[in-house]
């Protein structure tokens, strides 16, 4: 089941009003038992495994708290992290491990077959599984207690709006909401509804118009060279963020419809003026999540330069992995993490510089980085990405780059107008909530814009044909 399906269309309503019908004392009951079918709707075998890595992390950290001795407090915390990545690791880098492992060993002419597992991804187990480790690793620090209540900690790791992908909320922040009494509020209701329609808007109308476009050079790049390719790659740019900011902004609303906030995952990244604060606004609680339990305990900016830029480059190294079990993720991670170490070697006095024309520079230049970057994300192997990027300025002709395509002059208008919009609502958003603001406006003018816009996401999706799953379930 996936946000922008019909079964969620069904499911969802049903939850909702059945949840602010059962009594508080009973609510998580249920929100646990929805949690479940939500998350068994793919395959019911993947609930084992949350299931499993629930009552381990669960035990573990009980322990941790009732142990005494430093040492044993470290064993019951290294088993409840292992434990969890050991679990990560067997179904999302086991078989990539072993293949890289027999191609280092078929460069030195040693013939080795790689051993590979034949079973599906479980879906959402990277984000849950950061979930509890951050819960075990906060236990064992000591900024939070271990929760007693199985149901409610299982209710924790097992929240449906943010599952399985995200927002990776942490335990000390979202177990005490699940708990507290609610009273429905209007306004909240109104706002997670907005916040779910912009959702929409950025997967149905802009995300899944792009796909077509962008799948047919990335999946065929041997087959094309020139401004074809840097099309596609702005066209991806603008996807991958409207899909994947579309689902937080549903999660965030699915969950404030139920009383509970989950922590902001975007705040318009395009317009960071630097790639540091493009991930102060991109992925937020994974950026959180390195940051706390990669970055500072390797000795953050603590240290020397040298180890500090170290440190950098490591975390982003490791977030390239989480995003995916293949070497073109971890150039895209060691991308960004040498872009960060080049930021972290200029001189302060150089970046206290202001002047509108140096802010537009410095946006206009961390969006093509990041838009370079993201290159290596998509392709689908890492000689993909070369080909890619070396073929990106050969023979430029706008009407073979708008054929190889599939676009006309129709769908070039369309596609800027609707991706402008998406700029501008980015860019003042940041001075003002802007969701808050259509509130103000005349009752009667409010619901025919309401109406206009669930009008244009319907056509958009008719249009557009089948909604495509969302790029971060693959994660």
């Amino acid at each position: 089941m996936i946000f922008n399906s019909l079964a969620f269309a069904v499911f969802f309503p049903v939850v909702f009003l059945l949840y602010w019908a059962v009594h508080q004392k009973y609510r998580w009951i249920f929100l646990l038992v929805s949690s479940y079918y939500f998350y068994m709707s793919w395959n019911a075998k993947y609930a084992v495994i949350l299931l499993l890595i629930t009552g381990t992390t669960y035990f573990c950290a009980r322990m941790i708290e009732q142990t005494i001795e430093k040492r044993r407090k470290q064993l019951w915390m290294w088993l409840g992290v292992s434990s969890s990545f050991v679990v990560l690791f067997f179904f999302k880098y086991f078989n990539f491990v072993s293949e890289s492992i027999a191609r280092v060993f078929q460069s030195f002419s040693i013939p080795m077959n790689p051993v590979t597992v034949r079973f599906l991804l479980p879906i959402g187990i990277s984000f849950y599984t950061f979930k509890a480790v951050s819960y075990i690793l906060d236990v064992y620090r000591g900024d939070m207690t271990s929760e007693r209540h199985f149901g409610y900690y299982a209710l924790y790791l097992s929240f449906f709006p943010d599952l399985v992908s995200g927002p990776i909320d942490r335990a000390k922040e979202l177990l005490p909401q699940l708990k507290k009494e609610k009273v429905f509020y209007y306004d909240e209701g109104v706002y997670g509804l907005k916040l779910m329609l912009l959702g929409f808007i950025k997967k149905l109308v802009i995300a899944d118009a792009l796909t077509k476009y962008v799948d047919v050079i990335f999946n065929n790049v041997m087959n094309y060279r020139g401004l074809s390719f840097v099309i596609a790659s702005f066209l991806f740019t603008f996807q991958i963020y409207c899909d994947f900011s579309g689902y937080s902004d549903i999660a965030i609303g699915a969950a404030r419809l139920l009383g509970i906030e989950l922590m902001d995952n975007f705040k318009s990244p395009y317009f960071a003026q630097s790639i540091k604060e493009f991930w102060s606004r991109w992925h937020i609680s994974l950026s959180h999540w390195f940051r706390d339990y990669i970055y500072i305990p390797l000795g953050g900016n603590r240290v020397k330069k040298i180890r500090n830029n170290w440190n950098i480059f490591i975390t982003f190294l490791v977030s390239g992995l989480w995003h995916g079990a293949s070497w073109n993720f971890v150039i895209w991670g060691g991308i960004h993490g040498l872009f960060q170490v080049i930021e972290n070697s200029i001189p302060s006095s150089l970046n206290k510089r202001k002047g509108l024309m140096r802010q537009v520079g410095l946006t206009i230049g961390t969006f093509l980085l990041v838009n370079f970057a993201w290159i290596f994300f998509r392709a689908n192997t890492w000689e993909d990405a070369v080909y890619f990027i070396r073929n990106m300025f050969v023979r430029w002709s706008i009407s073979q780059a708008l054929a190889d395509l599939g676009m006309s002059g129709k769908h070039v208008v369309r596609i800027g107008g609707i991706l402008m919009s998406l700029l501008l609502f980015d860019y003042f958003n940041q001075q003002k909530d802007l969701l808050k603001e259509m509130g103000k406006l005349w009752l009667p003018l409010r619901w025919l814009l309401y109406f206009a816009i669930v009008l244009l996401i319907v056509v958009l999706k008719i249009h557009n044909g089948t909604s495509q799953q969302f790029i971060y379930f693959q994660f």
